[in-house]
C-alpha cells in the first residue's frame, strides 16, 4: 500500500499539494480577515476562463490561470475602494470572463480530460515542471506575504486608522489581490476551481475557531490543509479498486472537521471566557489582600512611630 508513495506522480502531488496547502492557508487567513472570501471564490471561476483559453492555444493551463487571475485582481482593487463597490466590481468583471470561458470551450475540440481537471483538480497528474513552478510561485508569495504582513494585518483589522498611520492601504490591497490571485491558480491544480475553496477558506476558517492569534491560526491552518492533502491523496490511492478523484476527499475532509468545530467552539468560548474571568478576580484579590496587607504594614509602622514620638 505504501509503496504507491515512491512512484513519481505521487511525489509530485505530495509535493505540489504541500506547497498549494502552506500558500492557502497563509493567504486565506487575510481574505477571511478582510473579508474578502468573495473575492477568492471570483477569482477561481475567472481563473477558468483564463485556463481554458490557454488549453485552446495550446499552452499550460498554469498560464492561462495567472495571467487571467492577476489581471482581474489588479482590476477589482483599481475599479473599487469601498467594499460595497468591490462586490459590484467583482461580479461584472466575473460574469464577462465566465462569458469568454463558455467561448473557449465551444472552440475547443480536443480531449474533454482537461476542462476537467481544471474544474475538478488533477493533481495525481502533474509533472516535474509544474512541481517547480509552483515552489516557484509559491515562494514568491510566502516572502511577499512576510514582506507586508504586520501592515496588511493592521489594515485588515483598521484601514482607517492605518492610513491615518501612513500605511498605503489602496497598495497594500492591490498587492495582496495579485497574492491571492497566485494562491488561486496554484489551488485550482489541486482541486480544481470549484472545490478551490477547500483549501483557500476551511483550515484558515477551522484554524480561526480554535486559537486567536494571527501567527497561531496560519500555523494550524497551514498543518490542517497539508493533513487534508496527504490524507486525501493516501485515501484516494487506496480505497476500493478504483483510484477515486483525491479533490473529493479533501474537500470532505476539510468540511468533516470544520462543521464540528463550529459546532463546539461556542463551547470552548465560553469555558475560556469564565476561565478568564475567573482568573481577572483571582487576580484582583490576590492584588486587593496584598494592597491589604501593605496598608496594614504602613499603618502598623505610623503607630508605633506616633507611640515612640510621644514617649
Amino acid at each position: 500500500m505504501f509503496d504507491l508513495f515512491s512512484s513519481s506522480f505521487i511525489q509530485n502531488a505530495l509535493l505540489t499539494g504541500t506547497c498549494v496547502a502552506i500558500v492557502s492557508a497563509f493567504v486565506g487567513y487575510f481574505l477571511i480577515a478582510r473579508g474578502m472570501t468573495f473575492a477568492g471564490h471570483a477569482l477561481s471561476h475567472i481563473g477558468f476562463a483564463g485556463a481554458a483559453g490557454a488549453v485552446l492555444l495550446g499552452l499550460s493551463p498554469l498560464v492561462g490561470l495567472l495571467v487571467f487571475t492577476i489581471g482581474a485582481g489588479v482590476g477589482i482593487s483599481l475599479i473599487s475602494k469601498e467594499a460595497r463597490s468591490r462586490d459590484l466590481a467583482i461580479g461584472i468583471i466575473l460574469t464577462f470572463a465566465l462569458g469568454l470561458g463558455i467561448l473557449f470551450l465551444s472552440l475547443y475540440s480536443g480531449y474533454a480530460e482537461r476542462v476537467y481537471a481544471i474544474l475538478f483538480g488533477d493533481i495525481l497528474g502533474i509533472s516535474q515542471t509544474d512541481v517547480q513552478v509552483t515552489a516557484i510561485f509559491g515562494a514568491i508569495t510566502i516572502i511577499a506575504l512576510l514582506a507586508i504582513f504586520r501592515p496588511l494585518l493592521f489594515s485588515s483589522f483598521d484601514p482607517e486608522v492605518a492610513e491615518a498611520r501612513g500605511v498605503y492601504v489602496r497598495s497594500l490591497a492591490v498587492g495582496f489581490l495579485v497574492l491571492v490571485a497566485i494562491a488561486v491558480s496554484m489551488s485550482v491544480q489541486v482541486v480544481g476551481v470549484l472545490l478551490v475553496f477547500t483549501l483557500l477558506i476551511g483550515p484558515a476558517a477551522t484554524a480561526m475557531r480554535l486559537v486567536k492569534r494571527p501567527v497561531l491560526v496560519i500555523g494550524l491552518a497551514m498543518v490542517l490543509g497539508i493533513v487534508y492533502v496527504w490524507v486525501g491523496i493516501f485515501l484516494a490511492i487506496n480505497v476500493a479498486d478504483a483510484m477515486w478523484p483525491p479533490s473529493f476527499f479533501i474537500s470532505t475532509l476539510s468540511f468533516g472537521v470544520y462543521l464540528p468545530v463550529r459546532l463546539l467552539s461556542p463551547l470552548w468560548n465560553e469555558r475560556r471566557k469564565q476561565q478568564h474571568v475567573a482568573d481577572e478576580h483571582r487576580i484582583i484579590s490576590m492584588y486587593s489582600f496584598s494592597e491589604q496587607v501593605q496598608q496594614s504594614t504602613v499603618e502598623g509602622q505610623t503607630l508605633a512611630r506616633i507611640e515612640g514620638s510621644k514617649r
